[in-house]
C-alpha cells in the first residue's frame, strides 16, 4: 500500500557553497525523485540556489539580504500554506531559525537538525537546550554522534577547533546516525585524458591530488602536502602532486611550491567544477585533514572512481575509508608519514583493486538513492507514517 507523499521543508539560510550546502541540495533533490513534496527555503542569488533552480525543485526563494526574523517569518507562513509535516535545518545558523519557525507556525511540524560537523554547536545555550527542542538530530558519522553525546577533548592538537568539543545535553536518543550519500552515476570509473592534458599531466606521471577549499591559516593539509611532496620527489621523477579546489591560501601554496623546489611538479589546479573527471584524472586522492571531520564523502568519490586513497586517521575519515579500505590511513600532522605513504604506493602499488568492484561497493551503500531512503525512512517514524 502505497503512503501519502510526506510535506517536507528544508531550511537552508546559506547556499553559497561547500560539503552542507552540497548534502543539503542533494537530499532535497533525492526526494524530489521519490515523489515526496519537497520545498527548499532559502536566499536567491548563491551558488547553490541556481543549482535548485536548473533540478526544477520547488524553491522559495528569498531576498539575500533577508534578516533572521525575516527567515524565520517567511519559512512560517510556507509551513502553514503548504502543510509542512517535516522542516529539516541544517547550518549550525539554522538550527534555531528552524526551531523557531515550526514554534511560530499552526502547522507546528517535526524539527530535524543535521550536523555537518565533528563538533557541538559552540554556544552553552544551544548545547544545553537543542535537543529538548527539536524532535531529531542527525548526526552524519558515528564519530559525529560520539561528539554530540560524550564530547571530545584533544589539548595536544596544533588546531585550536580540536581541543574542546563538548557534548549536548539532553535526551540523546534523539541523535541518530545516517550517513550521506555521493551522486554514484556521476562518479564512475573511467579515464580523462583531456583534463590531464590540459593541467600539463603526461601519460606515464603518477598523480597525488589534494581536492578541497584552502582557507586560511592551513586548510585541509594542503601545505603538508607539499612539504611531504618535497621529501620525495626527486626520488621519484614521474611522481606529480596537484591541489585542486580554490580559496585564499592561493599565493602561500604557490610561495611553498617555489621555496619547497617543486615548480613544476607541484601546482595549483584552475578551479574544477567537473569533480568526477577530476577524480578519473588523479592515481591517488590523499586527503591530509588536520583540522576536524565529520565524515569524509571525498573519500567515497575517489573510491566510487576506483582511485586509492591516502587519508589522516582523524575524526570520521577511517570510518569513510573502512567502506573501501583501499590506501592507507596515517597519523594526522605527520608529513614524514604521508611521504612514507607516498612513496609506497608508487614503488609497490600491490593492492590493484577493480575498479568496477569498488563502484559497486560504494554504490551499494552510499549512492544519493540509499542516503535520500535513509533519511525518508527517518522522517516517517518521526511523522508516526509506516511505510
Amino acid at each position: 500500500m502505497e503512503t501519502d507523499p510526506l510535506r517536507i521543508l528544508q531550511f537552508n539560510s546559506m547556499l553559497t557553497g561547500g560539503g552542507t550546502d552540497d548534502q543539503c541540495v542533494k537530499l532535497a533533490y533525492g526526494l524530489h525523485l521519490a515523489k515526496q513534496k519537497v520545498f527548499v527555503v532559502g536566499p536567491g542569488e548563491r551558488d547553490f540556489s541556481t543549482i535548485i533552480k536548473k533540478l526544477d525543485i520547488p524553491f522559495e526563494e528569498q531576498p539575500n539580504r533577508i534578516s533572521k526574523a525575516g527567515l524565520i517569518l517567511a519559512a512560517a507562513r510556507i509551513i502553514d500554506r503548504e502543510r509542512i509535516q517535516i522542516i529539516h535545518g541544517h547550518h549550525g545558523r539554522d538550527l534555531w531559525l528552524a526551531i523557531l519557525a515550526s514554534k511560530l507556525s499552526r502547522t507546528r511540524p517535526k524539527v530535524i537538525l543535521t550536523r555537518h560537523m565533528a563538533k557541538s554547536p559552540s554556544s552553552w545555550f544551544s548545547r544545553k537546550w537543542l535537543l529538548a527542542n527539536c524532535d531529531g538530530i542527525i548526526a552524519v558519522s558515528n564519530f559525529v554522534k560520539e561528539v554530540l553525546v560524550n564530547g571530545h577533548h584533544d589539548t595536544s592538537s596544533l588546531e585550536e577547533e580540536r581541543h574542546h568539543r563538548f557534548p549536548l545535553e539532553g535526551d540523546h536518543r534523539k541523535i541518530t546516525v545516517i550517513y550521506g550519500g555521493i551522486d554514484t552515476h556521476k562518479f564512475v570509473p573511467g579515464k580523462a585524458p583531456g583534463l590531464r592534458e590540459s593541467w600539463g599531466i603526461k601519460t606515464d606521471e603518477f598523480v597525488f591530488a589534494v581536492v578541497g577549499g584552502y582557507g586560511l591559516p592551513r586548510g585541509k593539509g594542503q601545505r603538508e602536502f607539499l612539504k611531504s611532496a618535497s621529501l620525495i620527489h626527486s626520488k621519484n621523477s614521474k611522481a606529480r602532486f596537484l591541489i585542486i579546489g580554490r580559496g585564499n591560501m592561493q599565493k602561500t601554496l604557490e610561495e611553498d611550491i617555489e621555496r619547497l623546489g617543486l615548480k613544476g611538479k607541484a601546482w595549483l589546479t584552475p578551479y574544477c567544477h567537473d569533480m568526477p573527471s577530476a577524480m578519473n584524472a588523479i592515481d591517488c586522492l590523499v586527503h591530509p585533514q588536520i583540522g576536524t571531520e565529520a565524515f569524509g564523502l571525498v573519500l567515497l568519490e575517489a573510491f566510487a572512481c576506483g582511485k586509492p586513497v591516502i587519508a589522516t586517521e582523524l575524526d570520521g575519515i577511517p570510518e569513510a575509508f573502512d567502506v573501501a579500505k583501499y590506501g592507507k590511513l596515517i597519523q594526522p600532522e605527520s608529513v614524514e608519514a604521508l611521504a612514507s605513504a607516498m612513496t609506497e604506493l608508487i614503488i609497490n602499488p600491490s593492492d590493484v583493486r577493480n575498479a568496477s568492484e569498488l563502484h559497486c561497493l560504494v554504490d551499494s551503500q552510499f549512492s544519493l538513492e540509499s542516503a535520500t531512503n535513509r533519511v525518508l525512512n527517518y522522517y516517517r517514524r518521526l511523522a508516526g507514517i509506516s511505510k
